[in-house]
Parts: structure tokens; C-alpha cells; sequence
């Protein structure tokens, strides 16, 4: 799940180098980046918890963000987010919207993180992009960043239009790593019939990008991240050690607001169409395929589901440094242009 950095690059000592047998099966563009740069860098579920690990850059390797018509930060009851308007005219009734959560194990990331994809998503598919600061773990535990995920949803249906010209009847949610988490939560809740208030009409879209979506899975035989334990940067210890500040409470795993893929069949088969975006190397590549076949099953009219072979974990938040993770936002703006009706 996307993290933070630390100073350690400096040392040059090898923090966390590629396992033998994973090299030749990864994106030979990310073997070179991680052993030029990322081995160096210290896991952080490796170092005595403080909040101050929150200041180190982001995963490096991103591209800048994309000018812009607008930037603005509005206020939440806990906490913010930033809005990215594109630049020329207004449609008729106004912009297409894009609800989006970072990634960082609901423990890293903030209202800066991931600034490249939320304005290619601003730019490319001609939307408001909303990139939300939910509240993060350790200090704030489950189920707090799906309340501020909800009451993002329930801001754009009630003031979106006033403040930022949304057009009411196109919003599409999604999220990356822990936030594709959040998305997929955000549509089951808006699917159900007391959600308030009401969608003016249904979300067009759930574009999930690596989702967590089973919070049971374990790396154990026949566990679902067996197959991709040994793969780079999200390592099994460091996905439980993500899931121990968020999800401290074992009966809490098999909620469907903690795991979407425990939702109500029922439920599921009321939320959007979903593209989602899976990276072959990741030990989060099964329960997102395994979340993708269900929405089919249930109902879901469009699913589409990509996996980027060769990719590890983070090749989103990393498009300048990888061509991998560069295809993968292209490909998700123009989904999302695609629903938007703006491609």
C-alpha cells in the first residue's frame, strides 16, 4: 500500500532488496527504479511508530501535477479536501465529478498525496477532482475514514453545485490501495436506500486501483496473498501492520465497511459500473480480482478489470519512473471520461 519514505535513502544500504525469485516475473522498468532507489528506503512498519513519519516525501517516482484552472481546499466537520477545477469552459450543467481517496494504508498520505493523478483525472477526463483528507490511523481507527468518506459524498450532493459548478447527476468515486478501499465502501453506502440525501442519480462509476478489499486475507497456504508474498514494497508484514492501525479489532475484518468483499450480494449488485486497476505483483491482485468477479456475478452491468503484469504494488504513484504505472492512470482517465460522456 502506498507509504512514505524516509531519510535512509542516504545510507545506501539495502532496506529492502528484490527476493531472487520475484526478478525476472516483475516490470523490468520497476526492477531497475527499485534498485536504484527504493531498496534504500526503510519500510516503515520496520520503525518505532511516530506520527513524524508522515513528514518524509511520498513514494518517489511520480509525475508533477498537471496545471490546472483552479485549486481550493474546503472544510469538512474533521477534516478537508481539495478540489481540482479544469481549466476552460463550464458544460451546461456544469462539471462531471471525481471523488477520490490516496493510498496509504490509512495510516500515510494527506490533503497533498497523489496530486498527480488527481489532475491527470481533472485534466484528461474533464471533471472536479476531489482528492479527500479522511482522518488516518493509528490515532484514528476504524470506521472514521469511511464517516469522512461519506460525508464527502453527502457535501458534493448538497453544495457541489453552489460551490464548484458539479453537475449533481455525474459523480463517479475511487480511490487507490486503502482509498480503493474507501471508494468501493462509498458505493455500497450510497447504494443503500437510507442513504442521505438521496443521489440526485445513481454513481456512474467505482474506479478502484489496487483495492484492499478482504481484510482476512493472509499470506498462510492457499491464503490469497500467498502467491505474490515475496513480491516488493507492500510485503505481507507491512499490509498487517497497515490493517493493525486501522483495524486493531479482529471481529471488525469481515465487516463489509472494512471489507467490501463481504457485502450483502444484494447491496452490491446496486452500486456503478467499476474499473479497476490491478497490478499482477501485488499481494492485493487476488482479492481485486476476486472483488471484480463478484460485481459481475451479482449484477453489475460493466466490470472491467486490468491487471498490469509485471507491476508491484505502487506503479500508480509512480508513472514518472515506471511506463507501467503511466498506462495505468491513462487508462483509468479514460475510463472515467468514458462515463463522464467527455472523451
Amino acid at each position: 500500500m502506498t507509504s512514505t519514505t524516509t531519510d535512509a535513502t542516504t545510507a545506501k544500504i539495502p532496506k529492502q532488496p528484490l527476493h531472487p525469485s520475484v526478478i525476472s516475473k516483475l516490470d523490468p522498468e520497476y526492477v531497475e527504479f527499485h534498485n536504484s532507489t527504493l531498496q534504500y528506503i526503510t519500510p516503515p512498519h520496520t520503525l518505532p511508530w511516530d506520527p513524524a513519519l508522515r513528514n518524509a516525501p511520498a513514494v518517489p517516482g511520480g509525475t508533477e501535477p498537471l496545471k490546472v484552472g483552479s485549486v481550493k481546499d474546503f472544510e469538512m466537520t474533521h477534516t478537508n479536501f481539495r478540489a481540482f477545477t479544469p481549466e476552460g469552459e463550464v458544460p451546461e450543467k456544469g462539471w462531471p465529478v471525481f471523488i477520490f481517496f490516496h493510498g496509504g494504508g490509512w495510516t500515510f498520505g494527506n490533503i497533498g498525496s497523489e496530486q498527480g493523478f488527481s489532475t491527470n483525472m481533472c485534466v484528461r477526463a474533464k471533471c472536479v477532482t476531489i482528492s479527500v483528507n479522511y482522518r488516518l490511523a493509528p490515532e484514528h481507527k476504524y470506521p472514521l475514514a469511511v464517516e469522512d468518506a461519506v460525508e464527502s459524498l453527502q457535501w458534493v450532493i448538497k453544495d457541489g453545485k453552489k460551490e464548484l459548478n458539479i453537475d449533481t447527476s455525474k459523480i463517479a468515486v475511487g480511490g487507490s490501495s486503502s482509498g480503493g478501499n474507501l471508494a468501493a465502501i462509498l458505493a455500497l453506502k450510497a447504494a443503500e436506500p437510507t442513504f442521505t440525501p438521496p443521489l440526485p442519480s445513481p454513481l456512474l462509476l467505482q474506479l478502484l486501483i489496487v483495492p484492499v478489499t478482504d481484510n482476512t486475507a493472509t499470506d498462510d497456504p492457499g491464503g490469497r496473498w500467498e502467491s505474490n508474498k515475496l513480491s516488493p514494497w507492500l510485503s505481507p508484514a507491512r499490509m498487517n501492520w497497515f490493517k493493525s492501525n486501522y483495524l486493531p479489532n479482529k471481529e471488525d475484518w469481515t465487516k463489509w465497511d472494512a471489507s467490501p468483499l463481504f457485502a450483502p450480494k444484494e447491496l452490491m449488485a446496486k452500486t456503478p459500473n467499476a474499473w479497476i486497476g490491478l497490478a499482477e505483483m501485488d499481494i492485493l491482485c487476488d482479492e481485486g480480482m476476486e472483488y471484480g468477479k463478484k460485481l459481475k456475478e451479482v449484477g453489475v452491468k460493466e466490470v472491467e478489470t486490468v491487471v498490469y503484469k509485471g507491476g508491484p504494488h505502487p506503479i500508480m504513484a509512480m508513472d514518472a519512473a515506471v511506463k507501467l504505472g503511466a498506462k495505468l492512470v491513462t487508462d483509468a482517465a479514460v475510463a472515467l471520461a468514458k462515463v463522464f460522456g467527455t472523451s
